[in-house]
This record gives structure tokens, sequence and C-alpha cells, in this order.
């Protein structure tokens, strides 16, 4: 428990009974980071993302989260934990995709965020993952760096 001075903030490992809050959440990130319309993600994408979280929190290669303010759901994340050949920069081969790291606007600004990333950091070094990266917006790339998070040279995306 982290105490803000609007309150308790816990960060809490979802579970496959939470998928009807999880999709919530899911459906307002897509809303306002991939500016998908409000409401209408198409029944195939929520489908999707449905099928993804109940396979992966089954399977632990996803672990998700919720930031509770007060016992209220103010933001959430998420990790996926990922194999790849081993090599200098990673000696296990395990690494983890922080992704979906989202705080509702009004609640934005009081390190809600930053402790809902640190929770994700742990679960995934307790996995044993050695390299965790992300895709970052303009205003999320300061918390990164303060975190510690540093550009990737040479990367791609096709």
């Amino acid at each position: 428990m982290i105490t803000l001075p609007e309150g308790q903030l816990s960060i809490c490992q979802a579970e496959c009974s939470d998928i009807d809050l999880l999709m919530s959440f899911r459906m307002e990130v897509l809303h306002h980071v991939f500016s998908v319309p409000e409401g209408k993600p198409g029944e195939a994408l929520y489908e999707a993302n449905r099928a993804y979280y109940l396979a992966a929190l089954t399977d632990h290669t996803h672990i998700a989260c919720f930031a509770m303010l007060n016992g209220e759901a103010v933001g959430c994340g998420g990790i996926c934990i990922q194999e790849e050949m081993p090599s200098p920069d990673n000696a296990s081969g395990r690494n983890a995709y922080l992704m979906n790291i989202y705080t509702r606007e009004s609640f934005r600004g009081r390190g809600i965020g930053r402790h809902t990333v640190e929770w994700l950091i742990e679960k995934a070094r307790e996995t044993g993952a050695e390299k965790i990266f992300l895709e970052t917006s303009e205003a999320g790339r300061r918390l990164y760096e303060e975190i510690g998070f540093k550009p990737m040279k040479d990367y791609l995306k096709l």
C-alpha cells in the first residue's frame, strides 16, 4: 500500500476473473492511445483481446494489474513475458514487453503510472526477465527515462 495525498494506492494483479474490468480498461486504452472510436473497437478486435487475456493470464505469459486508489480502479498496466535466443545483453533469453500502461486523465500527475510501472518491472524480474522494453508516446517518455529506460539503437519495425 502506498500513501498518496489523495489516499491509499495499491497495485493489484489481475486474474481471469477480472476479465470485464480488464476489457473495459483495454478498450479505454485503445480509444485514447490508438484513436479507436469510443465504444466501437469492432467485435473481432474486442474478442481477440479478450481471448489473449484469458490465454496469457492462464499460461503466465502476461501479467496485468490495476492501480487502485481508495478501492477504485484508476489505472492499469501489463507486461508480456517472452523468450528469445540468449545473447550478451540477455544471457537467459527471458525478456518482457511493458505495455498498456494507462492512468485515467483525472488521476494523472500523482505518481500512479510510476508505481504501476515499477510494480510490473518487479514482477518481470521475478520471472527472470533480464531485458525489459516498451514503446512510448512523447507524454510517457520522461517517466520511462526517469525509471532508467534508454532508447534502443538500431531498432526497426516492419
